[in-house]
């Protein structure tokens, strides 16, 4: 078996770049709270958050080795690949299961770094490690959804400007299966936020941008629904693989 691809000249460049943010960068961050939007910018301009994209849509269009390959060297340098990690992966749900209108009208601005989609709303309070028993709704209304529902634990939303969401679209008792009946939404936040959405800061013992989100009669356009009706829990699961590959880097 031919071995894989260890990706040399893209660890080097990228310990280069880490190599302009040292301990104090990180511990001055981590101190205040801070999110570290520098870091962010530097590794979105280099071209490292859209290395999974395809070449067709302004990516790198590289496999998840080179992507683990940029993570891995990122950590290798005391670095925080946790407040990025996933502008690489989240975008999978769009690109494997979006339209191509959707994929043409967000993919080109997520790989210039002018839109960041790195907030993926699935945990529920009272879900647990079942996602099947997620109570967030999503109901029909014309040519919206209206959103109802709480998710916790949800990283990045504050530092986003879209977010995949995940909501039911019918009960759980009245699907054929547990993991029908959900449904997957690309959420504009920026027209979201004080509109239906309100986002609360989670403090924890790591700087890690958590949040809990409240939503109460949120307007979500059906255009924004990715995939079928119902067709929700597959669809996120391909972003979902990558997430654990990528987070083991």
């Amino acid at each position: 078996m031919a071995k894989q691809a260890d990706y040399p000249e893209i660890r080097a460049a990228v310990a280069d770049l880490c190599s302009n943010f040292g301990g104090a960068y990180w511990r001055d961050l981590d101190r205040d709270r801070q999110y570290p939007t520098e870091f962010v910018r530097a590794l979105t301009d280099a071209g490292y958050l859209s290395i999974l994209i395809p070449q067709s849509y302004g990516g790198s269009g590289l496999p998840l080795a080179a992507a683990c390959a940029v993570l891995e060297e990122i950590h290798r340098s005391g670095a925080n690949g946790g407040a990025c990690h996933a502008q690489m992966y989240t975008m999978g749900t769009l690109l494997r299961h979006g339209s191509d209108a959707q994929k043409q009208r967000y993919l080109p601005a997520i790989a210039a770094g002018e839109l960041r989609l790195q907030a993926f709303a699935v945990t529920e309070p009272g879900s647990g490690t079942d996602t099947s028993r997620i109570s967030t709704r999503a109901v029909r209304d014309g040519d919206d959804y209206v959103v109802n529902g709480q998710k916790v634990f949800i990283s990045r939303t504050e530092h986003s400007d879209l977010m995949v969401l995940l909501a039911r679209t019918a009960s759980r008792e009245d699907s054929d299966r547990h993991t029908d009946g959900m449904s997957v939404f690309l959420v504009d936040m920026r027209e979201a936020l004080g509109n239906g959405l309100t986002i609360k800061p989670i403090e924890t013992m790591m700087n890690h941008a958590s949040t809990e989100l409240f939503f109460d009669d949120l307007r979500v356009p059906a255009a924004n629904m990715i995939g079928q009706e119902g067709n929700g829990f597959r669809c996120i699961l391909d972003g979902m693989n990558a997430e654990r590959i990528l987070i083991a880097a």
